[in-house]
């Protein structure tokens, strides 16, 4: 494994939704459990999401750039990536945000793009995750933390947690569970990189956080 430095701290997240990650990162760092982690902007590609307003209410700079407004998928990524540029962000975290990047905006930073997803990956890619775990009558569910590549929830695996699928569980309360984890997983994970505890293996796409 190969450290990556500097540690990123400056932290940009990204969403679409109603923002229930972006609320756990918010709380996490207002008890000061993201260490050195500092959240400075929040992005949307849909106006009027509810991650904007809790953006909002927690004081925090946002910005909209809707997709639908750009001739590509090349020219809205390029568009996004500047303006969290321009507020300096370091380490970007996709909340629910439901585009898949180019490779242009990975390229920008390089292994610093996070992605919780409700599932125990490379089981259930994709959307719908907690529903596909159900339908198939798995006994043990859960989420993941990856960085992003250019596939669809592909990239090297940072950190999970595991929920086990009860008798008397439907889609629902297995959804809710597992995202009771996502919202503990996600800050500590951000917690490691703002602390340098990530390290990245390029050759194998190996991720590693240390104790």
């Amino acid at each position: 494994m190969t450290a990556a430095a500097p540690a990123p701290r400056r932290v940009g997240v990204l969403a679409s939704g109603s923002g229930t990650n972006l609320q756990a990162l918010i709380d996490a760092g207002a008890r000061g459990e993201l260490g050195p982690a500092r959240l400075v902007v929040v992005g949307a590609n849909v106006a009027g999401c509810g991650a904007l307003g809790r953006a909002r209410a927690a004081g925090l700079d946002t910005f909209v750039i809707e997709h639908r407004a750009f001739p590509s998928r090349e020219a809205f990524d390029e568009a996004m990536v500047a303006a969290l540029r321009a507020r300096q962000v370091e380490l970007v975290v996709l909340a629910g945000f439901m585009r898949i990047l180019t490779p242009g905006f990975l390229a920008a930073f390089p292994d610093r793009v996070v992605n919780i997803h409700p599932s125990l990956l490379p089981a259930f890619p994709g959307v719908h995750s907690q529903a596909q775990a159900f339908r198939h009558g798995v006994k043990l569910a859960g989420c993941t933390v990856h960085l992003v590549d250019t596939g669809v929830d592909s990239g090297p695996i940072l950190a999970q947690a595991a929920v086990p699928v009860l008798n008397d569980d439907d889609e629902e309360t297995l959804r809710l569970r597992i995202l009771a984890e996502e919202h503990e997983l996600l800050p500590s994970v951000v917690r490691a990189f703002a602390e340098g505890r990530v390290s990245v293996d390029p050759a194998h796409r190996r991720a590693l956080i240390r104790a």
